[in-house]
């Protein structure tokens, strides 16, 4: 796993967020420069400065590994958001660019949460006819928009995956097989991308999409998801801090958040309020050691299972391996060899 924002996190809470916005900032100015910059974004918004920023940002190199860019991706989303009378204008302002980084713009612009983002896109698509697949995607809604893409995948209930035994034709193209579902649970990159439109927009509607992910923090589901849920509680708390806004503002939102989300989010409040950063990442590291050593909660309940030895757990366990469809996501027990056979191939489904 990777853990490249909590160096952008150390990196862009260096500077306070009430601190004067560089007035010489252009084309020439350091990275970091205008990484402090992006940082007091929200505080005095300095649009006219926002094309000679994000050139610093090309020249840099910094969308080389778009997995390591989305702070920067998710800042210039917001800022074509942010003012849809001008979002034409300062799109155009960034060309040229070199082909390679011309997928910035076009998912910027699909990110920018415009109403009318297709037409921007249709007529800067011209200027970028290498990424015709990649315009033409998202235009025909294949690729989603960071609005659309949900918290993780839904997965099938016991019964769905059973009527699926009985329904699904076996000579037809498996979608999943064919196409891979973007998540935010399985793509870090999307959380700093939540993070660079807020710092954008100062908008809450970012945030309140990463207060959806804190009861990961608490799961013991995959590493994936307990990293992306330790990840959003370090940075709500980080950003926090010194965002006085930022704080009370989640300080507001723990009456009317669910049980889930609550607790986590106490926990930010009290550690933002306290300043106990440190606590709060050495719970993250420790967590996702701790599941890398167990094992997820699936895998303790089969080795909890695997222990019981005789007795069906679930309605239909015994027809579903009758049928060669034992990994229906339960552990069946049928006792004897047969059970140790069952259970193992049903753990490598997992």
């Amino acid at each position: 796993m990777r853990y490249a924002i909590f160096l952008i996190a150390s990196v862009l809470l260096m500077a306070p967020v009430n601190a004067a916005v560089t007035p010489e900032l252009d084309a020439r100015a350091s990275l970091d420069v205008v990484q402090r910059w992006i940082y007091n974004y929200r505080a005095k918004p300095d649009y006219a400065h926002v094309p000679a920023a994000v050139r610093v940002l090309f020249h840099a190199q910094t969308f080389k590994e778009p997995e390591n860019a989305g702070i920067y991706l998710g800042f210039i989303a917001g800022a074509i958001g942010s003012n849809p009378s001008k979002a034409e204008q300062l799109v155009t302002s960034m060309f040229p660019v070199a082909p390679e980084d011309e997928w910035v713009i076009v998912r910027a612009i699909a990110y920018s949460g415009l109403s009318d983002w297709r037409y921007l896109l249709r007529k800067v698509a011209p200027r970028m006819p290498g990424r015709k697949v990649m315009i033409d995607s998202y235009l025909a809604g294949k690729l989603p928009t960071l609005a659309e893409i949900p918290l993780e995948e839904t997965k099938p209930g016991m019964f769905d995956k059973i009527r699926g035994v009985f329904t699904k034709n076996p000579f037809a193209k498996d979608d999943k097989k064919l196409k891979m579902i973007q998540t935010f649970a399985g793509n870090q990159d999307l959380l700093d991308t939540l993070w660079g439109y807020y710092f954008a927009t100062g908008s809450h509607v970012p945030v309140l999409r990463i207060m959806q992910m804190l009861p990961w923090s608490k799961s013991r589901d995959t590493v994936d998801k307990l990293s992306i849920g330790s990840m959003a509680r370090y940075t709500l708390a980080s950003y926090a801090v010194r965002d006085t806004g930022l704080r009370e503002f989640l300080r507001s939102e723990l009456a009317t958040q669910p049980e889930a989300i609550k607790v986590p989010l106490g926990e930010v409040v009290e550690a933002a309020d306290t300043v106990q950063l440190t606590a709060v990442r050495k719970d993250a590291l420790a967590a996702v050691e701790e599941l890398k050593v167990k094992g997820s909660d699936a895998r303790r309940n089969l080795d909890f299972w695997g222990q019981v030895g005789v007795g069906a757990v679930a309605l239909g366990c015994v027809s579903a391996a009758a049928l060669g469809q034992v990994a229906i996501g339960i552990p069946c027990v049928i006792g004897g060899s047969a059970s140790q056979g069952l259970l193992s191939f049903w753990e490598k489904q997992q």
